[in-house]
């Protein structure tokens, strides 16, 4: 079965008050409030590109390269296809890759549109869906890339309305990684973001990019009762 995978900043005395947001770029169009807001509050984000994201969207390509002391940018794959092996396999209506072959060439080709598009090289890798099989899990880690999780999702894909994303915030705790999505400016996002990111400086949260910490993986129920579990990536 398919495992969504839980991480949070690893702890010590430096990252007690620190959160990451992370945002998932899959395909569409780009949310240039959420972006403009993250500018202008200073709140830097690990922003995950498809190869389909950054070909869609160059005005939204160059706001973040204008931008990279703030933002991170790592791989979402090329197509946006779930980390899942086998014909007829699917999550979340998504189809999965046929075979291993499919799954490298979804991993590689994403980082490679980002190293030539944004101009550095990714380490992160998210799949669409953000669930994995062990053995597409072993193989992005064979690839080189560490697999990014979360402990917090705020926007369930950008399906939350306003007051629901500023709800999920009030779970915040340091340590946390942060899902969110910035592809779909129609949905409230952006707009249930921006409060709840503005109240989540006003209490002393430190926001940082995956490149920034190290994460560990978690059970999320334990993290979430204070009993935080390391488990094998």
């Amino acid at each position: 079965m398919p495992v969504e995978v839980h991480t949070r900043i690893a702890t010590s005395a430096s990252s007690s008050n620190k959160v990451a947001l992370t945002l998932d770029a899959c395909s569409g169009k780009f949310d240039a409030s959420l972006l403009d807001f993250l500018i202008r509050k200073r709140i830097p984000a690990t922003i995950f590109v498809t190869k389909k994201w950054l070909d869609k969207n160059p005005e939204g390509v160059a706001i973040i390269k204008a931008n990279l002391d703030l933002f991170g940018v790592e791989d979402h794959g090329e197509k946006h296809i779930p980390a899942i092996i086998g014909p007829g396999r699917k999550v979340y209506g998504l189809a999965g890759e046929p075979d291993i072959a499919g799954l490298q060439r979804e991993v590689t080709e994403g980082a490679k549109a980002i190293t030539s598009t944004i101009g550095i090289a990714p380490r992160w890798y998210r799949g669409a869906s953000a669930r994995y099989d062990p053995l597409a899990m072993t193989e992005i880690n064979r690839l080189g890339y560490k697999i990014a999780g979360f402990s917090l999702n705020a926007d369930q894909g950008a399906t939350l309305r306003k007051q629901a994303i500023i709800r999920q915030f009030k779970r915040l705790q340091a340590g946390d990684v942060i899902i969110a999505h910035m592809n779909k400016p129609a949905s409230d996002s952006a707009e249930g973001l921006a409060v709840a990111l503005d109240a989540s400086l006003k209490q002393g949260f430190v926001f940082v990019r995956l490149d920034q910490v190290e994460l560990q993986r978690v059970n999320l129920y334990e993290q979430r009762v204070g009993k935080q579990k390391p488990i094998t990536q």
